[in-house]
């Protein structure tokens, strides 16, 4: 969730969410956001929508990448399909440029160069353990930090193929998430691990359910098949997080209990089921700071 707005002691709360049909054309999904049909509930009430948009916020986009040793041979081709995918950003835009390997780390700070972004990638050298656990709470912290400008994406480009569970558990990262108002995405690629590292890594107690930190934040899995599909994927993606739609809405939620404000949204019944006759992408709770 993002607070775009402050009147009073009411805030308005942002909604982003991504419609998909198995046989809707993107012009049928237009017609339903449209049509005014589309549910918010916040802890169980029905929100009155204030506002309806889409790609008109800035994006914040924070980069996770994978640097541990699986990933070494993706990394040239890597810094060519950021470059191509990036260049799809707004003027506006601003991405930022983690990594890890057994540590996770802050190389660029958020900036509206997306070309310095991608030369980065290709200087860096691959090697260690591969902590996706930290990757993601560190991008996640460091957007907490800052005033938010716009939407907030964090983006795990990794084979998701952990061996080190860092110091934080899946609950505590997507708390962190939620409260950062981030939208978790994973560009998934290959990786090149030998039978005993997968073996490992199946062993290893408390690495990140990256599939639960997207469900509950309203992300999801760009699969990359190869090397010859790594930029039309990235590009996929990132078109994907410049067509989602931003629903807005006034609330009187407070901090005072500490915990996450519940939210489900919906189509109007007449639709369908939820979950059966379409899906709905987006946060399903979000924190009053």
């Amino acid at each position: 969730m993002r607070e775009v707005e402050g009147i009073g002691a009411q805030r308005k709360r942002a909604v982003s969410l991504v419609l998909e049909e198995e046989r809707a054309c993107s012009a049928y999904h237009q017609k339903i956001l449209e049509t005014a049909v589309v549910e918010v509930r916040e802890d169980g009430a029905a929100q009155r929508l204030n506002v309806f948009s889409r790609d008109e916020l800035p994006l914040e986009v924070a980069l996770v990448l994978d640097l541990s040793d699986s990933i070494g041979p993706f990394l040239g081709p890597l810094r060519d399909a950021a470059t191509t995918a990036l260049a799809a950003l707004k003027a506006d835009d601003e991405v930022a440029l983690f990594t890890f390997s057994t540590q996770a780390e802050l190389r660029v700070p958020f900036t509206k160069d997306k070309t310095e972004i991608a030369k980065q990638i290709s200087q860096f050298h691959a090697g260690g353990a591969t902590n996706i656990n930290d990757g993601i709470f560190i991008a996640s912290e460091n957007l907490l930090k800052t005033p938010p400008k716009g939407r907030r994406v964090i983006i795990l480009i990794s084979d998701d193929v952990g061996t080190d569970a860092g110091g934080q558990g899946t609950r505590d990262i997507v708390t962190e998430a939620i409260a950062a108002d981030a939208v978790l995405y994973n560009l998934k690629i290959p990786g090149y691990n030998p039978p005993q590292t997968l073996l490992y890594a199946s062993m290893v107690p408390g690495l990140v359910n990256i599939h639960r930190v997207m469900d509950q934040t309203g992300g999801e899995v760009f699969d990359v098949q190869d090397v010859a599909h790594l930029d039309p994927v990235f590009r996929a993606l990132i078109q994907r997080i410049k067509t989602r739609y931003t629903l807005g809405y006034y609330t009187n939620a407070s901090a005072a209990l500490g915990k996450p404000h519940k939210l489900d949204v919906r189509l109007a019944s007449s639709f369908g089921k939820k979950g059966k006759d379409y899906v709905v992408l987006s946060k399903n709770g979000f924190y009053v700071h």
